[in-house]
């Protein structure tokens, strides 16, 4: 039972730092965009920080309803499997049983030791075992709908203060140049961050967050331009 909560509790940490992650990535890049695309208009700062408000908070709402429901949906998901898998081992025990060897032996293990493998593993808790074998989830990882949305809604304003304050308070002349300085440093920091709790090549990932982020101010900026009067 502790082992389950200890599993329960780094599940969700995960959860919410990855949910943290993104939605600080996804408020610097989207209210950089949206600032600079009105700054690129030649609007005045009044304009342009009320883009910026406006956004950050439509942004939080869309980042906050959109983890809950995905979140939800996966979860949705996850125990409609469980309890496929668990009426699946009440018809047919021998045939979920015979379904783990075979993959056990697809990996390489032999007949004899896949056999005592799958008799140790299910002699223990074989739903558990059953539902991680055939649909790849650990049934015990539970996830927060709620704390996603919540850790995304502190999030995404918290990473749209960086580009409004930088837009807003320097200079005309080189407000441009200075937000999108600000958020190629913030994009680096959460890019890097990202891949840190992925595990994933965190240069790649650094290289991808950073190329997005000027893309979509430099997409903005030049539509902006379109429109300056």
């Amino acid at each position: 039972m502790q082992k389950a909560k200890k599993t329960r509790s780094l599940a969700e940490k995960i959860n919410v730092m990855r949910a943290s992650v993104m939605g600080a990535n996804d408020g610097i890049i989207s209210v950089a965009g949206i600032v600079i695309g009105v700054a690129g208009a030649g609007s005045n700062n009044y304009a342009i920080f009320l883009a910026g408000i406006a956004g950050m908070l439509a942004g939080t709402i869309s980042m906050a309803m959109g983890e809950w429901v995905s979140v939800s949906t996966q979860r949705d998901s996850e125990k409609r499997a469980i309890e496929k898998e668990s009426a699946a081992l009440d018809g047919n025990y021998d045939g979920e049983f015979e379904f783990i060897q075979n993959k056990y032996q697809d990996t390489g293990i032999s007949e004899e030791l896949a056999l005592k493998a799958t008799k140790e593993m299910m002699s223990g808790d074989p739903l558990d075992v059953a539902v991680r074998e055939r649909f790849g989830f650990n049934p015990k990882e539970e996830t927060s709908a709620i704390a996603a949305a919540i850790a995304s809604m502190i999030s995404f304003p918290t990473g749209s203060i960086l580009p409004l304050v930088s837009i807003t308070l320097f200079p005309a002349q080189m407000r441009v140049i200075a937000t999108v300085i600000a958020v190629v440093i913030a994009l680096v920091i959460t890019g890097y961050t990202a891949a840190y709790l992925g595990n994933a090549n965190r240069l790649k990932a650094v290289f991808r967050n950073v190329v997005s982020g000027l893309l979509t101010m430099l997409v903005t900026y030049l539509i902006g331009t379109l429109f300056a009067h």
